[in-house]
């Protein structure tokens, strides 16, 4: 666990030497930036071989930073932190693999993607709200500059939408944040300090104080009815920043939720629990059912993304262990799955057919043409609608039978996105792979011959093994994951907002 912290300095540095070698060459550019994020990944991986479930958080690092104004250079890790960092690592690796086409500026592109990598490792490790809030901020300004230099489809409005709605989520953060330190006397904003100082809150102070901090994370989560970013800012994004913007980012968002709002104000969450519930089960419906009309390939992954994330937020919404440890699971099964639909979508299909309108895609026998596609992207279509088998099932389950025990309304109202979720991934799957349909005599499409579209190449066929073996993986063992998560649910930080929060 201690070397955990050094996926951050790793990441920094990565970026910093892909840069110079960018103006070396642009395979080196990518080579460095390759070794600098299995690197990372290693770490975690390493320390997730040594790691003893419990439920203390365990300190990595802890120095004064600003003294006077309380503000500590803290870095920590449980079973949750260690779960999204390993999510983290396993993205970056994969990202840079479906990337590896980038041929303008490849430097400053893997530069840009190396150092959003380190801002969200120091937020998934950090103890310190201010410390976590500047990762938080890190993070968030190369994503602007990768959609608006290398992105496509109204690539500048999609990378402002993305920056502003960031951008006014965090304000408010901030807001919430200093309000609660200077309410809480000024002496700290470790999580631990701030938790102690809320506990003599009014209640009318945690009920604004939770409201700024959760709706300003909620945002970069997708929460309805402040989710429109997400699916233009997916649509906008070159492949490998969509991976990490559904894969990671979005998980930001939740985990701030969680980690940050949750426990420091669980009388304001009290109060607005309900509101909370119903606008998660909205999003799920209502973007469910907007990904069932979409046209555009790309805007059917982020309308999903945002319905898949919809499950997250009302894990948490029920305030409960399991329902809480259901919505970590489903953090990482959806960063492993989104990010292997827009692989499929934005790589393998729109590099190569130069379109991803479902009209025209239909017209194609991709499934002939594109055959590791199309076998691809029905597999990962069927871990995104939940079936057993992979982790998308465990996850969307456990967040039901914990949501089921606060509400039964709520579970129902839920369980039918996942019947919408089937059949907009079963209308994906069909209309773009399998769309054409040859009657007999028929010739083949022109397209067989006059136009052969490029081979999938050893890279992206790597990429799709981690991302596919990893759903996998967890669909057939998810206490793998969840015997880290359930322990750190369960420590005394969160009793007083899960029920079932102590052993």
């Amino acid at each position: 666990m201690n070397a955990l912290p050094c996926t951050i300095y790793v990441s920094f540095t990565g970026a910093l030497l892909a840069l110079l070698a960018g103006r070396v060459s642009a395979a080196a550019a990518r080579w460095v930036a390759l070794a600098t994020a299995v690197t990372a990944w290693g770490l975690t991986l390493s320390a997730a071989a040594h790691f003893v479930p419990a439920a203390a958080v365990q300190t990595l690092v802890d120095a004064p930073w600003v003294p006077t104004l309380g503000i500590r250079y803290h870095l920590a890790a449980d079973g949750i932190s260690l779960t999204l960092v390993v999510l983290t690592g396993l993205a970056a690796t994969a990202g840079i693999l479906f990337s590896w086409n980038i041929k303008e500026r490849t430097g400053e592109f893997f530069a840009l993607y190396l150092a959003l990598i380190g801002g969200v490792y120091g937020v998934f490790l950090s103890a310190d709200v201010f410390l976590l809030f500047v990762f938080y901020e890190i993070a968030i300004v190369p994503k602007y500059f990768l959609i608006a230099n290398w992105g496509s489809t109204r690539r500048e409005y999609g990378a402002m939408k993305l920056a502003l709605y960031s951008f006014a989520g965090s304000a408010l953060v901030l807001l919430g944040v200093l309000w609660a330190y200077a309410a809480g006397g000024s002496h700290g904003f470790g999580l631990t300090d701030l938790a102690t100082a809320a506990a003599g809150f009014t209640r009318g102070e945690q009920i604004a104080m939770f409201a700024l901090v959760f709706l300003g994370f909620a945002v970069l989560a997708g929460m309805f009815p402040f989710h429109t970013w997400a699916p233009t800012g997916h649509v906008a994004a070159p492949t490998g920043a969509s991976m990490l913007l559904a894969g990671v980012v979005m998980k930001l968002g939740a985990y701030g939720c969680l980690r940050v709002a949750l426990p420091l104000f669980p009388i304001g969450f009290a109060f607005w629990q309900p509101c909370i519930a119903w606008l998660a089960i909205i999003g799920i419906l209502y973007a469910g059912f907007v990904a069932l009309v979409q046209d555009d390939f790309k805007f059917v992954i982020g309308y999903s993304s945002v319905s898949h994330m919809g499950f997250v937020l009302l894990g948490l919404a029920a305030a409960n262990v399991r329902a809480a440890s259901g919505a970590v699971l489903q953090m990482f099964s959806h960063g492993v799955i989104a990010g292997l639909l827009f692989a499929v979508v934005g790589r393998m299909v729109y590099e190569r057919t130069h379109t991803r309108k479902l009209a025209d895609l239909r017209l194609l026998p991709l499934h002939r043409l594109l055959p590791f596609a199309a076998v691809t992207f029905v597999l990962a279509g069927l871990a995104s609608m939940g079936m057993p088998g992979f982790s998308g099932f465990p996850a969307e389950l456990t967040i039901l039978i914990g949501v089921w025990t606060t509400s039964r309304i709520w579970a129902l109202a839920a369980a039918v996105g996942v019947l919408v979720a089937a059949a907009f991934t079963l209308r994906a799957i069909q209309v773009s792979f399998f769309g054409k349909v040859e009657t007999a005599g028929e010739s083949p499409a022109p397209a067989d011959h006059a136009h052969p579209l490029d081979p999938i190449t050893l890279p992206e066929k790597l990429g799709t093994v981690l991302l596919l073996g990893a759903t996998i993986l967890i669909g057939l063992k998810p206490d793998l994951l969840l015997g880290w998560i359930t322990p750190a649910l369960q420590s005394p930080f969160f009793q007083t907002v899960l029920k079932g929060g102590t052993p």
